[in-house]
């Protein structure tokens, strides 16, 4: 049973009423429990990297792993931050985190506009061979990345781009392009079609209508679109090793020449603190728009 309640602005809305149900049923018992332990599961490997990275090696080489450390020290973060050897250099991650950004901001933001707009025009703009373009992206989503690397190392050489940050943009725009033209098209595709063609009436162009009718109702979607992006960018290996350069390499591949070292001590706490600030990014843009993620996500499902 519901009931009207009415909120402080005067705004009338349904809410549950009634006593909530209290009694214990197994199957709850089972949806709790297995919640419990799916979060053991996930979240222990990140307790062990936490405490490990706030160890000094020699209780790490003790071997409890999940034991809170007996003296916290934070010299593996600074080192893996600042002074980790990555190869000839030693500077930790810094370096790869400014590349990371450097990469990351315009890459989600060129593909993410170009995207929203291909959406658009799949959706209410359906001109000449729309389908046949619309399949063609579709298909360039389930190509692998190592099929295409060497025709790109070929092209980025030809037009004078190859190990340069404008080449490796280029090249996360390129491959987010597919994915994110359907989340759009499904989106918009889901909108009323009579608020477009109000516009249309009312004299709206294509960018007129995009920019004032369609765009404004499209933030659920374009924040799942630019969390994508961001965690599919800044966690990639594959294409900032080969298509960076080396004065433009990303975080990932500093943390790889950090943990995959063959020279001194392994310095376990290091490359523990050295995982989790490359993962931090990725961790806090989820934890700050989960809730927007899921929505968008939801919304942009509603129709193909």
């Amino acid at each position: 049973m519901t009931g009207i309640a009415t909120t402080a602005g005067g705004i009338a809305k349904d809410r549950p009423r009634g006593p909530r149900p209290r009694r214990v049923t197994a199957s709850r018992v089972g949806v709790y429990g297995f919640l419990i332990i799916a979060a053991i599961y996930f979240l222990a490997p990140m307790w062990v990297m936490i405490v490990t990275s706030l160890k000094t090696m020699p209780e790490i080489r003790e071997g409890f792993l999940f034991n809170w450390p007996r003296e916290v020290s934070f010299e593996a973060w600074t080192k893996a931050w600042s002074t980790a050897c990555t190869g000839r250099d030693c500077e930790g991650v810094r370096p790869g985190f400014l590349n990371s950004v450097k990469i990351t901001v315009p890459s989600v933001a060129i593909s993410v506009v170009i995207a929203a707009i291909n959406g658009y025009a799949l959706s209410f703009w359906r001109f000449r061979g729309a389908q046949i373009f619309f399949a063609i992206l579709i298909f360039g989503a389930f190509v692998p990345y190592q099929v295409v690397i060497y025709p790109l190392i070929i092209f980025l050489r030809e037009i004078g781009l190859f190990a340069s940050l404008p080449g490796i943009i280029i090249i996360h725009t390129i491959f987010g392009m597919p994915i994110l033209t359907l989340l759009y098209r499904n989106y918009f595709a889901a909108l009323p079609e009579e608020l477009f063609r109000a516009a249309r009436v009312d004299g709206a162009g294509f960018w007129s209508a995009f920019f004032r009718i369609i765009l404004p109702m499209s933030v659920p979607i374009t924040i799942v679109a630019i969390i994508l992006q961001v965690t599919g960018i800044w966690n990639d290996f594959l294409f900032g090793i080969v298509f960076a350069g080396r004065e433009n390499m990303p975080m990932t591949v500093q943390l790889n020449n950090i943990v995959q070292t063959t020279s001194g001590v392994r310095e376990y706490n290091v490359n523990m603190a050295a995982t989790i600030l490359t993962a931090a990014v990725p961790l806090a843009v989820y934890f700050i728009s989960g809730r927007w993620f899921v929505r968008g996500i939801a919304a942009g499902a509603v129709k193909g």
